[in-house]
């Protein structure tokens, strides 16, 4: 193979940037998941005492590792890199340098003297990007065969990915399962089959979506496969404080988990909720008690209705006249009725209790 085809290859699959796009200078790549931009590339050095030797290097757009490198190897981002592994070499992309990838280290509770930090060899010599692509090819026969081992050996689980080292040696295999699965005759047929070591790794079903991708209700692609790379639990919580309807249909994304957009909003609502009064507190007025329905965060109304009430009407009041009318109760006083307060009234709309019975939202909660 030609270098020429090389690099086309590796650009069509977003294994490196195009060196000329407008992005290649500050380190973004958009075909790439895990790039990095750097947002101290044009800021002069820190002047710091510790040698900032080490880099971030990324593999097949799925999972990243921080590696050291010596003073006589000059990387910058972008650069492709033979690494070491336990068994034989390993290759991958810098996606961050300097100080941006001590910033990354730390993050994740590392120091640059962590055992765990492997070592760069060298940037890839052409006969170690060859090899590289030449493994990144088999993964899709790979796949396909191993699904075909799977139901010959009758076993529970869903082959989702595979990986290869870049010497080729070395194959990872990533599968979910309901239960736990015996795959030591598997990985015995499968050693056999494609002459390399394995290794069998269970993942989430999010890790699944992010692997599989799609496209969410949103109409854009599923946010787990082309940006979030640490997954984060979602409450029904994230959905109650956000004054959502509790649909199961309408709140589960294509894992069948609650959406991770939930949580974007989240800790906004919940600044915005703290200048509401308690919910739980109810209106007197002479006409009649009067209970909380529901919320309008951003507008800062909330909806009251009469518990007396025969045509389900439900009138919206801002916070302060709510906070005005609570101060009155205390002191003994009520109002006339809480319509002097409404900017808005309505029908309340009772929903069929079989609609909300049909899924329960708390089997997200388990």
């Amino acid at each position: 193979m030609e270098n020429k085809d090389i690099e086309n290859d590796f650009l069509t699959r977003g294994f490196i940037q195009d060196p000329t796009s407008q992005d290649t200078q500050c380190g973004k790549c958009s075909c790439a998941k895990l790039s990095v931009f750097d947002w101290l590339s044009n800021n002069p050095p820190a002047q710091t005492t510790q040698k900032q030797n080490i880099c971030e290097v990324r593999f097949k757009n799925t999972s990243k590792g921080f590696y050291r490198t010596t003073d006589d190897l000059k990387l910058k981002t972008g650069d492709i890199v033979a690494v070491e592994t336990t068994q034989g070499h390993d290759v991958g992309i810098v996606s961050a340098i300097g100080a941006v990838a001590m910033l990354q280290l730390y993050k994740r509770g590392l120091t640059p003297d962590s055992d765990s930090i492997r070592k760069i060899y060298r940037k890839a010599r052409f006969n170690d990007m060859e090899k590289w692509i030449a493994a990144v090819k088999k993964e899709r026969e790979t796949i396909d065969k191993t699904k075909a081992i799977i139901v010959s050996l009758k076993l529970d689980m869903k082959l989702n990915d595979v990986e290869y080292q870049g010497d080729g040696t070395k194959a990872t295999f990533y599968y979910t399962a309901e239960d736990r699965v015996d795959f030591r005759e598997l990985i015995k047929v499968l050693a056999d089959t494609f002459k390399v070591r394995i290794e069998m790794k269970q993942i989430g079903i999010r890790q699944e979506a992010s692997r599989l991708g799609g496209v969410g209700s949103c109409g854009r692609e599923l946010c787990c496969s082309t940006w979030i790379t640490k997954f984060c639990s979602v409450t029904t919580s994230s959905a109650r404080v956000q004054q959502l309807t509790l649909n199961p249909v309408k709140l589960a994304g294509q894992c069948g988990k609650l959406k991770c957009c939930l949580n974007y909003e989240y800790d906004t609502y919940l600044d915005a909720l703290k200048e509401f009064p308690d919910s739980n507190t109810t209106l007197k007025t002479e006409v009649g008690n009067a209970s909380h329905v529901k919320s309008d965060v951003f507008r800062k109304l909330m909806w009251y209705s009469y518990n007396n009430s025969k045509d389900n009407s439900m009138m919206a009041i801002h916070i302060d006249k709510v906070k005005e009318i609570i101060e009155m109760n205390k002191k003994g006083k009520k109002p006339a009725k809480l319509d002097d307060f409404a900017l808005q009234k309505e029908i309340r709309v009772e929903l069929d209790e079989g609609i909300v019975t049909l899924d329960d939202l708390t089997r997200f909660d388990d």
